[in-house]
């Protein structure tokens, strides 16, 4: 009998049994944050204070729900990373099935934003409460990532409350691993969206050059 889990249940033991994922420790694996340096414009870093700015003020009213998560920080970002348009096109509320290697186990779960350019998966981002820590939902982004069509190509995610940013790869040859980024915070006292930005920028044109 086939077994079936929530995606938001998996753990990492229940990825790392089936598909041997492990955690990379190597710092080069994951070059495509650190390394990150598009230009920012005058323009892209005050629409950035503005969505800071946005986000602190609601803050003093939290929970911020998930609604609130995608309209005061998620739209903006995307639409600054340029993926509102050709090549990207945007799909929201996919429905995903992942199946174990063994076949005894099924994930089942919901992207709340995904990106894709012909069909491949750019980004997986997961929007949260404000007060749900990211980490928690590493798990289910990776069950998320690992259920695109095997590829030699990496996948890249992100996952954000709203407050917190983290940033996912994974590749799957020679070996199933991932690694991420350090975490951003919008409570740090530079305006840690810059940095975001330019990852988001950075990876739109990773994957776009690799397709």
């Amino acid at each position: 009998m086939v077994q079936t889990i929530a995606a938001n249940e998996a753990t990492l033991r229940d990825l790392k049994q089936a598909f041997g994922l492990r955690h990379a420790q190597d710092p080069t694996f994951f070059p495509e944050w650190s390394a990150a340096n598009a230009d920012l414009s005058v323009t892209d870093k005050h629409l950035l204070d503005r969505v800071r700015a946005n986000f602190v003020e609601l803050m003093e009213d939290p929970p911020m729900l998930e609604n609130s998560v995608k309209m005061v920080v998620l739209a903006p970002l995307l639409d600054l990373a340029g993926f509102y348009h050709r090549p990207f096109r945007i799909e929201t509320e996919s429905s995903i099935e992942l199946a174990m290697e063994d076949e005894d186990t099924v994930i089942r779960g919901r992207i709340d934003v995904l990106v894709l350019k012909h069909r491949l998966w750019l980004l997986v981002i997961e929007s949260k409460r404000s007060d749900f820590a990211v980490t928690r939902a590493i798990p289910q982004a990776l069950a998320y990532m690992l259920s695109q069509p095997e590829t030699v190509q990496p996948a890249f995610g992100m996952i954000t409350n709203g407050n917190e940013f983290l940033f996912l790869k994974v590749q799957r040859h020679p070996t199933t691993a991932y690694a991420n980024s350090k975490l951003f915070s919008l409570v740090n006292p530079e305006n840690d969206l810059y940095s975001v930005l330019k990852i988001l920028k950075q990876l739109g044109s990773t994957v776009i050059t690799k397709v």
